[in-house]
């Protein structure tokens, strides 16, 4: 029994160390033979070079010269060799196996010695056939190729370089019968259904010199051959598929063989060439022997039809490859291959590896898997999963407060949005209403000084003057507002914001400040540009820092006293200025509102002449304007208040008033404080001069440290200029002359004629009838004169009414 028992055990072991020499045999196999290669061609198992790394001699590879793989019992050179799968990009039942091999080409009439060549394929017995992917080309001319030991079928094409034209029947077939359209055609305009050319311009094998034909329908075949034959061009027109070609030559030379390749008219050459060539390529296939299958069975690989029918949770891990039976003239063979989500080669144990899809990536560089926000790629066995990160739900969260503030940032924005369109169309309309397209096209039109003329915008001046704050007011006045601003270069500007616009003066509005900005003077504050996105237009000055005239004379302190060479200079400055508008300029300009409160000094006290809100220019040919009486008390040039002509000499009147200023140290309205009579300041002058009581108006500031001579011959200028005809008064340059001459004369000795003035009655009777307020800053309107008063003179012309600028 002991015995018994120490046989069976001996048997149990010797059993499992052959097994065991089984493992180990198959484990040393994939682990010394994987990387076997011959040149460039890399050898894949069952195909080896040393002995032990092939799976029998079929699959043996002979490496001559250590560069040239050939198939050891077929003596085929090898190209390349690839496994069931790699050139479908998936393994299924119908893969298998291919080797790319040198294949002899047949030859007629290209050897000299007459030894020409055969292409025969005899794969008879091998585990080798004549797989897809393969044509017949033949090259030369008055030939026809065709296959062989392929019966029934049948493949073949022609070569033809002798028809005509003429001969061209009206359609063509395939002259054999199975081969689908088998390139047979005609060259460029006598192309028939037959003919295929590709996209990039290139003339495939037509029949032209070069036919081929598709051998797709012979596949499983172990034996096949090439042949050539002649055929009677002449006997060839009860062909149905025919092709025209004309030459001067015919070929001789022939060649046909079977390739894998294609042929175009870009990598064909002459028969003699291929005929030296002496090879094509052809691509046969490979399967495992039925007498292998045991070594199959060791792959322990599953069947294909079952894995194929086993559930997606069956298959999903484990089963790296499947093996298929396939069929080939009758004979049964294996095939095998890695199944999805696994590659490498699956005849060799463990072969077929596991792909990590998380590491994949598409053409772009993007992961190819598990794209979804907040997706985490799991690799599995053959598989991949996407898990879902368990702070999503937070996520969600997140994102949708995110969401919220995206809208309600949305909102906002939009709503600003609307805002700033709304106040951007706004700014339009009132750029267009205030004649901002007419101030464009004027500064288009006009050359010189205009050229620096700027159309402010409003955002510009909001920022100069601090969205026009109370602490930069530089004063008020009936017209509106004066801003002190900084532009964005640094410049300090003086910025008139008005109160009113009449829409209906817009375009004289326009046309006043193109005039006005070609006012280039030292003594007349220059016109900078202006700004028509506000409801009324805002003008910009050039910023004059010391005030006005009637702050210095009127309000002056302890610490300044204006003597009387300073106020003799402003009054050159203002004489000059004036002057200058008057006759100087391109257009002649009235000022209209000539006061000491329109007098800026700078800091060398030297005057410049401002506020040309109701300045007003005239043309050549005519003299004054006539309008509603508008002005400020105490400067209105009387005849002007009668007839509401307003001439260059009613800005001379004014002038005068100024000189009694700068003389007396009075204001142009004078309360008497006995009496409470109000009395406007020329009246009293000139009634002081006529009573010969000169002494008694002077201002007692300037009487101790003055030129009498030269106060008298100012005084005298003064007087001329405050007469009430109009006509007897001197014009601007007169007075700017007069003023020079008296300046630069240390006696002021009869400088000025005196005049007796006849009319002080009529001038009286005019100012005495005028109510004043309290303020002598008033303006005033006098009656509208008849139209035959109005119309007296020639030169009167209809006129602006009272100007809100």
């Amino acid at each position: 029994m002991r015995c018994y028992n120490n046989y069976s055990l001996s048997i149990i072991l010797s059993l499992l160390l052959i097994m065991l020499i089984i493992d180990s045999k198959v484990t040393a196999l994939s682990s010394s033979c994987e990387t076997e290669s011959c040149g460039s061609v890399r050898i894949l198992y069952p195909f080896g070079i040393k002995e032990g790394c092939y799976l029998n001699e079929w699959y043996r590879i002979e490496c001559k010269n250590a560069t040239s793989p050939f198939l050891f019992k077929l003596n085929m050179e090898v190209v390349n060799i690839s496994l069931p799968g790699d050139r479908e990009g998936s393994y299924n039942s119908n893969s298998f196996g291919s080797i790319r091999v040198r294949n002899p080409i047949t030859s007629v009439g290209c050897s000299r010695d007459g030894k020409e060549s055969r292409s025969v394929l005899n794969l008879t017995g091998s585990p080798f056939f004549f797989g897809t992917g393969n044509n017949l080309v033949a090259v030369g001319c008055n030939s026809k190729a065709s296959l062989t030991n392929i019966e029934p079928n049948k493949v073949g094409c022609e070569l033809n370089c002798t028809a005509s034209k003429e001969s061209l029947p009206s359609s063509s077939v395939p002259f054999f019968d199975k081969t689908g359209c088998s390139y047979n055609a005609l060259p460029y305009t006598y192309s028939t259904v037959c003919t295929k050319n590709r996209g990039n311009g290139e003339r495939s094998c037509d029949g032209n010199g070069c036919c081929q034909a598709s051998a797709q329908s012979i596949d499983a075949q172990q034996m096949i051959g090439v042949r050539i034959d002649n055929f009677d061009h002449g006997n060839s027109t009860s062909r149905k598929c025919r092709v025209a070609f004309l030459t001067d030559e015919i070929r001789q030379c022939r060649v046909a063989f079977l390739t894998d390749e294609v042929y175009t008219s870009s990598n064909l050459t002459e028969p003699e060439r291929l005929f030296a060539k002496g090879y094509a390529t052809v691509r046969i296939g490979w399967v495992i022997q039925t007498s292998n299958l045991s070594f199959v069975d060791s792959l322990s690989c599953r069947n294909t039809k079952e894995y194929n029918s086993l559930g997606f949770n069956d298959i999903k891990f484990g089963t790296s490859c499947t093996c298929s039976n396939i069929t080939i003239s009758a004979t049964n063979y294996a095939s095998c291959g890695c199944t999805q989500g696994y590659t490498g080669n699956p005849y060799l144990f463990n072969g077929c590896k596991d792909i990590d899809e998380c590491q994949e990536r598409d053409p772009d560089g993007s992961r190819r898997y598990c794209t979804g926000s907040g997706d985490t790629c799991v690799n599995l066995p053959g598989d991949v999963e996407c898990v879902r990160d368990k702070t999503g739900a937070i996520m969600i969260g997140v994102g949708a407060g995110f969401g919220v503030l995206v809208l309600v940032g949305v909102i906002w924005f939009l709503r600003k949005f609307l805002k700033k369109r709304r106040k951007t169309q706004r700014k339009k309309k009132f750029f267009k209403r205030n004649g901002g397209l007419l101030l464009q096209q004027q500064l288009n039109t006009r050359e010189g000084s205009i050229e620096t003329t700027r159309i402010f915008s409003s955002k510009e001046l909001e920022k100069a003057t601090e969205n026009f704050s109370e602490n930069r007011i530089l004063g008020q006045g009936g017209q509106g507002t004066v801003y002190k601003g900084m532009l964005v270069d640094g410049r300090t500007v003086a910025v008139k914001k008005s109160k009113a616009v009449d829409e209906d003066k817009i375009e004289e509005f326009i046309n006043e400040v193109v005039i006005l900005s070609q006012v280039n003077h030292r003594h007349v504050v220059k016109l900078l540009g202006c700004c028509l996105e506000t409801e009324v237009p805002v003008l910009v000055y050039e910023f004059i820092p010391n005030g006005n005239l009637l702050q210095h004379i009127h309000e002056e302190t302890d610490a300044y006293t204006m003597i009387w060479g300073v106020r003799l200079r402003i009054a050159v400055d203002i004489a000059g200025a004036l002057s200058y508008l008057h006759s100087s300029a391109s257009s002649p300009i009235y000022h209209r509102d000539v006061k000491s409160t329109n007098i800026l000094l700078d800091e060398k006290y030297r005057a410049k002449v401002s506020d040309f809100g109701t300045s007003r220019s005239v043309t050549l040919d005519h003299t004054h304007w006539t309008t509603f009486v508008s002005g400020t008390v105490g400067y209105v040039d009387p005849e002007y208040y009668g007839s509401s002509q307003y001439t260059d000499k009613s800005d001379v009147y004014s002038f005068g008033v100024i000189l009694v200023e700068l003389i007396t140290g009075e204001k142009p309205v004078i309360t008497f404080s006995d009496s409470q009579e109000i009395k406007g300041l020329a009246d009293h002058f000139k009634a002081a001069m006529k009573e010969n009581r000169f002494n008694d108006i002077m201002d007692a500031r300037i009487r101790d440290a003055c030129n009498p001579e030269q106060v008298m011959a100012v005084a005298n200028l003064a007087r001329r200029c405050l007469n009430s005809k109009g006509k007897k008064r001197p014009y601007m340059r007169e007075v700017f002359t007069e003023l020079e001459k008296i300046c630069s004369s240390p006696t002021g000795d009869s400088l000025v004629k005196v005049e007796n003035d006849d009319d002080a009655d009529e001038e009286d009777q005019g100012m005495n009838t005028i109510h004043i307020a309290d303020s002598w800053t008033i303006g005033v309107t006098a009656p509208i004169p008849s139209t035959a008063a109005s119309s007296s003179s020639s030169d009167a012309e209809p006129l602006f009414p009272r100007s809100t600028w």
